[in-house]
């Protein structure tokens, strides 16, 4: 059974940065493509950016040059890292296997003054 748990968010200041990370369980990672993506409130999911089996990123454009995306296959987890972040970045911040349904319960990240 695939399991996949966030961590990370929290209360930041616009501009400032923040580090989620995703242990995933169930599945070793390392052939698969890795996603990160979020969802607002009111609004529907959106995928923020993936990672491929041999660490090929790709980014909406909204994050491009602020996030930065990456995966240690020896410890089967990967990484979001965020800087100089905005009001509209928050959102419920959700990782997953590109190819599997499975879903983590997500971590909230909150950018306000």
């Amino acid at each position: 059974q695939v399991q996949l748990v966030e961590s990370g968010g929290g209360l930041v200041q616009p501009g400032g940065s923040l580090r989620l990370s995703c242990a995933v369980s169930g599945r070793i990672i390392s052939a698969y493509s890795m996603a990160w993506y979020r969802q607002a409130p009111g609004e529907q999911r959106e995928w923020v950016a993936t990672v491929y089996p041999g660490s090929t990123t790709s980014y909406v454009d909204s994050v491009k040059g602020r996030f930065t995306i990456s995966r240690d296959n020896a410890k089967n987890m990967i990484a979001l890292q965020m800087n100089s972040l905005k009001p509209e970045d928050t959102a419920v911040y959700y990782c997953k296997i590109s190819s599997s349904p499975n879903w983590g319960q997500g971590t909230q990240v909150t950018v306000s003054s």
